[in-house]
C-alpha cells in the first residue's frame, strides 16, 4: 500500500474527492497532485483550487478544457448521431475519456506512479476512466478508493470528515439531494427520488430548461450553419464549438428543450434511472440529421443508422480509445465531407421541429426529379415496372412453392 510516491487525482472540490485526498495521503503515505478540468460544469472549478490546496495537495493543474472538449470528443460524437438506448445523449460518458486523458498526461508531467478517481464500483465511470487509461499508458496504476475503503455510507463519510477536518456542507439551503454531473453538453440528475422509477421528478430539480408550460407562447426560430458536419454559425454568428453549445444551451433552455428520464443499463450489470437536460445536444442532433437528410447518399445514410448504436454503446461503455471507435470514426467522418449547408428550426413549449434546410452546391434534392408536376422527362415513370417485377422475383416464387 506505500509503494506509491505520488498520484494524481480527478479531483472536483466536492466532499467525495475532499475525503480521497486525505485518505490517499494517510493510506498510501504519498503525494497528491490534483487535476480539476474545467468542462463547462459551472462555478465549481475555482473553490476546487482553494480546497485542494487546503488540503495539502503537493501539485494543483486546473484547466480550461472546453474547446476541447466541443471539438474533439463531442462534435465528432454527433457527426455519428449517437444515442445510447434510443435516448441517452451521452454527456457523462463522453467527459471521460478527455479526464482521462489528461490525468495520464499529468503524470507524465509530474513524475507520478498512479492515478486516483473517486467512481463508485457500482458505476459506469470507473469503467470508462480505467479504460481509458489503460489505452493510454498500458501499464499505469489505477487507485479506486470506493473499491479498497470501508467508508460505504455517507454517515461514515461524514464521520471520516469531521474526523480529519474536512468541512461537510450540513442542511445548506438549497443543497441538490442528486448526484449531478454538468459539462457543456449536458446536466445529469441520480439519487434521491429518482431511484423509484416510478416517482416523478420534482419540478424544482431542473436547473437548465424551464418546464414546457411556463416556456414562451410565442416560437422562436434559429439557424445552423453546417461545414463538413459541425455547425460553426448560429443565426449567422460564427462561434467556436463551446461557444455553439453555450449559445445552444442557452436557447434550447428557455424553450424547455432536452428533458430527458431514462432508465438505461450500466456496463456493469444492473438498470439505473437517471435524468438529464440536454437543450443544446437535442437541437444539434435534430439539425444534424436533417442537413444529412438533404446531403448522405441513401445508402450511406443507411449504414450510419446501422452502426451508431455500436458507436454509441462504445462511448457510453468507455470505449473511445478502443480500435474499434476510432475505425469507426473515421468512417463516419468520411461521410461528412459533403454535410454543408443550413437548416432553419422552429423552437415551442420542448419541441424542436425542423422547417427548412438547404445546401448550395452538396444538396442530392433534385426538384425536377422529385415534383409531382410535369418533369419534362427527368425521370421515367414506366421504368419502375421492371424494377417492381425484379425485386418481387424472389416473393412470387415464395408464393407458388406455398400453393
Amino acid at each position: 500500500m506505500h509503494s506509491v510516491n505520488k498520484v494524481v487525482l480527478a479531483y472536483s472540490g466536492g466532499l467525495d474527492t475532499s475525503i480521497i485526498l486525505r485518505w490517499l495521503q494517510e493510506t498510501y503515505r504519498c503525494e497528491v497532485v490534483t487535476f480539476t478540468a474545467d468542462i463547462g460544469q459551472g462555478d465549481e472549478i475555482e473553490p476546487a483550487r482553494i480546497k485542494a490546496r487546503q488540503f495539502g495537495a503537493s501539485e494543483i493543474f486546473v484547466e480550461d478544457l472546453r474547446e476541447q472538449f466541443a471539438r474533439d470528443f463531442v462534435f465528432p460524437m454527433f457527426r455519428a448521431n449517437a444515442l445510447y438506448e434510443g435516448e441517452y445523449l451521452l454527456g457523462t460518458s463522453i467527459a471521460r475519456p478527455l479526464i482521462a486523458q489528461r490525468l495520464v498526461e499529468i503524470v507524465d508531467l509530474t513524475g507520478a506512479d498512479a492515478v486516483a478517481h473517486g467512481a463508485t464500483g457500482k458505476g459506469n465511470d470507473q469503467v470508462r476512466f480505467e479504460l481509458s487509461a489503460y489505452a493510454l499508458k498500458p501499464d499505469i496504476r489505477i487507485i479506486a478508493p470506493w473499491r479498497e475503503w470501508d467508508l460505504n455510507s455517507r454517515d461514515k463519510l461524514v464521520e471520516y470528515a469531521d474526523t480529519h477536518g474536512i468541512p461537510v456542507e450540513k442542511n445548506r439551503a438549497g443543497r441538490s439531494q442528486y448526484s449531478m454531473d454538468a459539462n457543456l453538453l449536458h446536466i445529469s440528475y441520480e439519487g434521491g427520488e429518482l431511484e423509484d422509477p416510478w416517482v416523478e421528478p420534482k419540478p424544482e430539480m431542473w436547473r437548465w430548461t424551464v418546464s414546457p408550460q411556463s416556456a414562451p407562447d410565442r416560437s422562436e426560430y434559429v439557424e445552423l450553419t453546417f461545414h463538413k458536419g459541425d455547425v460553426v454559425a448560429v443565426n449567422d454568428e460564427t462561434l467556436s464549438p463551446a461557444e455553439v453549445l453555450l449559445r445552444l444551451n442557452q436557447i434550447g433552455g428557455r424553450h424547455g428543450i432536452g428533458r430527458a428520464d431514462i432508465v438505461e443499463n450500466r456496463y456493469v450489470g444492473m438498470k439505473s434511472r437517471g435524468c438529464y437536460e440536454t437543450p443544446g445536444g437535442t437541437i444539434l442532433l435534430k439539425a444534424h440529421r436533417a442537413m444529412e437528410s438533404l446531403t448522405l447518399d441513401r445508402e450511406v445514410a443507411h449504414l450510419k443508422d446501422e452502426i451508431m448504436p455500436k458507436y454509441a454503446s462504445l462511448v457510453y461503455n468507455g470505449y473511445w480509445w478502443s480500435p474499434e471507435r476510432e475505425m469507426l470514426q473515421k468512417m463516419i467522418d468520411s461521410s461528412q465531407t459533403n454535410v454543408n449547408g443550413i437548416v432553419r428550426l422552429k423552437l415551442y413549449k420542448g419541441s424542436v421541429v425542423v422547417v427548412g434546410r438547404r445546401s448550395q452546391s452538396d444538396s442530392l434534392f433534385d426538384d425536377k426529379i422529385a415534383t409531382f408536376e410535369d418533369d419534362a422527362g427527368a425521370y421515367e415513370q414506366a421504368d419502375a415496372a421492371g424494377f417492381i417485377k425484379l425485386n418481387a422475383l424472389r416473393l412470387r416464387i415464395a408464393a407458388r412453392g406455398r400453393r
